[in-house]
Parts: C-alpha cells; sequence; structure tokens
C-alpha cells in the first residue's frame, strides 16, 4: 500500500500536479526567503515579525501560481470562485504560519541555527500539509 502510494507520487496521475506544486513551492520559497532576508537584515525587524510580513506576501504569490498553473484543470475562474480559493488558501496557509513559525523559533532559539536555515526547514516541513489541504479543499482536487 505505502509502496504503490510512494509510485503514484513519481509517475502516477498526482505526480504532475505534485511536480508543479513543489516548483511553485521553491519559487515562493525563494522570494519569501528573500524578503525574510530583507526585512530582518535591512530593515531591522525582528526575524519572527519578517517572518510573518514574508510568509502572506508569499501566500497570495503562490496562490496565483497554483490556479494558474499546478491545478490549471481545476482553477478557479471568474471573480467569485478566485476570491473564494484565495480566501481559502490563506484559511489553509493560515492554519500552517503557525506550524512553520513554531519551527523557525525552535530551530534558532534552541538549535541555535541561522533564521534563514531555519526557515528553509519550516518551510519544508509545512510543505505536505499546505499540499495536501489546499488541493483537497482550495481547489476540490481528489
Amino acid at each position: 500500500m505505502i509502496r504503490s502510494f510512494l509510485r503514484s507520487l513519481v509517475d502516477g496521475p498526482l505526480a504532475r500536479q505534485l511536480r508543479r506544486f513543489v516548483i511553485v513551492g521553491i519559487i515562493a520559497a525563494t522570494i519569501q526567503m528573500i524578503l525574510l532576508w530583507a526585512f530582518v537584515d535591512s530593515a531591522g525587524l525582528h526575524y519572527l515579525v519578517g517572518a510573518i510580513i514574508a510568509i502572506e506576501i508569499t501566500i497570495v504569490l503562490s496562490y496565483v501560481l497554483n490556479n494558474a498553473w499546478t491545478f490549471q484543470t481545476i482553477q478557479n475562474t471568474g471573480v467569485n470562485d478566485y476570491l473564494a480559493g484565495l480566501l481559502k488558501t490563506n484559511v489553509v496557509r493560515g492554519t500552517a504560519i503557525p506550524i512553520q513559525l513554531a519551527v523557525l523559533f525552535s530551530f534558532v532559539e534552541w538549535v541555535h541555527a541561522p533564521y534563514l536555515i531555519a526557515n528553509g526547514i519550516a518551510i519544508a516541513l509545512s510543505g505536505v500539509y499546505r499540499y495536501v489541504l489546499d488541493a483537497r479543499w482550495t481547489w476540490g482536487a481528489t
């Protein structure tokens, strides 16, 4: 059963969608890291405050890219559907923010990892959660 599931991630019906989600995630994570660095090192914000702002900016970016590309066959079209999808992804990703911030805080404060490395780990760990909920609720994929 697990082997079958893992195989479906490589060449099954969800493989293309998952690959696109990961590519969009890498783009958004890169932008989030750049924004976080700018907010902390250039603007002098605390790393957790900078993370919250960077996360929200990339939530909107991720939604736009995922709706247009990752979930293009079931994308949210029309003003009402598009805005409802944006609200849904904000709820999904908003619930992931405490997970991401907790991991970020834990790695910075307890492991003494640099905040950018800790943020990368936090993004990766909360990614599966975001994919499952976004795919099933924001875009209604089965």
